[in-house]
């Protein structure tokens, strides 16, 4: 199953894709916050372009599973995403994935400003990574009750 992954940002929103088979995941592009109806029109040309069965959205916590604004505004973007698109969205907890694409990026000999321009693709690929290795009966939809 071809899936899509969504690390997003109140200015810049990370996306990433996996293979035909739902395997693999890639990175894609980033999408930088102009306007909330352009974000919106360019995350829908990307959904169309990829075709996914399916979405996955990191919602991010502290340590301890605490919600925090952040997790709240991505509930937010995810509420106004399926009044836009029908096809099933999942929440993948995710607690430093920033950081640790940062730190993938560095590892790879990538430099600050190279880092900027891909860490929240790379953040979403791990969220990506994440969901894809997690059993199916654990996903959840967004739709239960996360």
């Amino acid at each position: 199953m071809k899936c899509i992954a969504i690390d997003y940002g109140t200015k810049r929103t990370g996306l990433a894709a996996t293979d035909a088979g739902g395997r693999m995941a890639f990175p894609r592009r980033t999408l930088v916050m102009t306007t909330k109806d352009r974000f919106f029109a360019e995350l829908l040309a990307f959904i169309e372009e990829e075709n996914p069965a399916a979405i996955v959205v990191g919602l991010p916590t502290l340590l301890d599973g605490t919600e925090t604004l952040m997790t709240r505004q991505v509930r937010n973007f995810v509420a106004r995403l399926k009044r836009r698109c029908t096809l099933p969205v999942y929440y993948m907890t995710e607690v430093l994935s920033s950081h640790e694409a940062e730190d993938d990026l560095r590892e790879a000999g990538l430099s600050g400003r190279e880092i900027k321009k891909v860490v929240d693709q790379q953040a979403a690929v791990r969220i990506l990574e994440s969901f894809l290795n997690q059993p199916e009966h654990q996903r959840c939809a967004t739709d239960g009750n996360a």
